[in-house]
């Protein structure tokens, strides 16, 4: 069975190796403030940055999970409010989390074919801690693009700029010095079990971290930055995803191969999909469409017609999420699923809804 869920996702084969090893190498009892767990956590971060081309200045931390992250950025980098820019329900799920906590933090929505306009865009930088957006929204299969968060960090003023990239970091080759905080899960571009989350902190975020000094959260950024300076967390972490983590950026492509692969398969599953079947892309905008998650859209009978074909042919598909659940199709383009996976998926089109 081939699956293109876009999350948790299909995982890399190799995985099932790293499993036996990390078992008998005897990681899933080792103790996570001993000299074998440090040793991995500082040649972990130090492949990570390798691999994805993180600057050498930029802190890596590790937390449970990417939602984790909306938490400890509302408390530890938020001291007045975050504004926030969303185009689906996981960008949507970050603001309310957020406005949770922070009572006056502020949002703005638009379409899935739309850019906003960053001039025009209602927040004050002298008043506003962080500026927050999703690089690629999973829900709508949605991307912004360098050039927009580029222009985006140049109009910030004060602020500082989060990205939540959990479907796209280890999977597009990011220019992290262009943002001030880079978040994510390893269940999707990583090609790993859920469990471990990645934050990637530039040399601005640490020092408001800093000057907040929010002390009141067990996962609050000073802790955890004081923690890693020992290469340690200031919690139990999990050491089995963090050794999986490092064997799998051990064996992979540098990130700007890993990305380009990427484009080239999204830019063909496109064209055949606009060309040759039922579906139509969900976004037409290219400028806004994913690269690492492929949107289709059709009625919601010839929807679950395909999910169920494609099953038995041992291909499973991602379905839509929140709104566009029963009229969407979801194809994770991540590096773990293999080009067999996307050759099997046009042959079925081919045969099932030929012309």
């Amino acid at each position: 069975m081939y699956t293109f869920n876009p999350g948790p996702s299909a995982v890399y084969p190799a995985v099932r190796q790293y499993l036996t090893d990390a078992f008998d190498e005897n990681w899933l009892s080792a103790g996570h403030r001993s000299e074998k767990v440090i040793g991995l956590v500082r040649q972990t971060v130090t492949d990570l940055k390798t691999k994805l081309n993180v600057p050498q200045d930029y802190t890596v931390l590790f937390t449970g999970s990417a939602t984790e992250c909306w938490e400890i950025l509302a408390q530890s980098l938020t001291p007045r409010r975050s504004f926030h820019l969303y185009n689906g329900d996981f960008g949507e799920k970050w603001y309310k989390y957020a406005k949770a906590l922070r009572p006056a933090s502020t949002g703005m929505s638009f379409g899935l074919d739309e850019l906003p306009d960053i001039a025009s865009l209602p927040f004050a930088a002298d008043d506003t801690d962080l500026v927050c957006i999703t690089q690629n929204e999973t829900s709508t299969a949605t991307q912004l693009r360098e050039g927009f968060i580029l222009n985006l960090y140049n109009r910030l003023g004060g602020a500082l700029l989060a990205v939540d990239a959990t479907s796209s970091l280890a999977g597009l080759n990011l220019k992290y010095i262009k943002a001030d905080v880079w978040f994510g899960s390893v269940q999707k571009c990583f090609g790993l079990p859920a469990g471990l989350g990645v934050m990637i902190l530039s040399p601005r975020a640490v020092a408001l971290a800093k000057t907040v000094n929010d002390r009141a959260h067990y996962n609050a950024l000073p802790a955890m930055l004081s923690q890693m300076l020992n290469y340690q967390t200031n919690y139990t972490p999990n050491v089995l995803d963090i050794y999986l983590l490092s064997r799998v950026l051990a064996d992979r492509e540098p990130i700007k191969a890993v990305h380009q692969h990427l484009v080239d398969r999204a830019e063909k599953l496109y064209a055949f999909f606009e060309q040759a079947t039922p579906l139509s892309p969900l976004v037409h905008n290219y400028e806004t469409r994913s690269t690492t998650v492929i949107g289709l859209r059709g009625d919601a009978a010839l929807i679950e017609e395909i999910k169920n074909k494609a099953k038995e042919a041992g291909l499973q598909l991602g379905s839509g999420y929140g709104p566009l659940k029963n009229t969407t199709i979801r194809i994770a383009n991540f590096p773990a699923v293999p080009d067999a996976a996307m050759e099997a998926l046009v042959q079925f089109f081919v045969k099932e809804y030929p012309g």
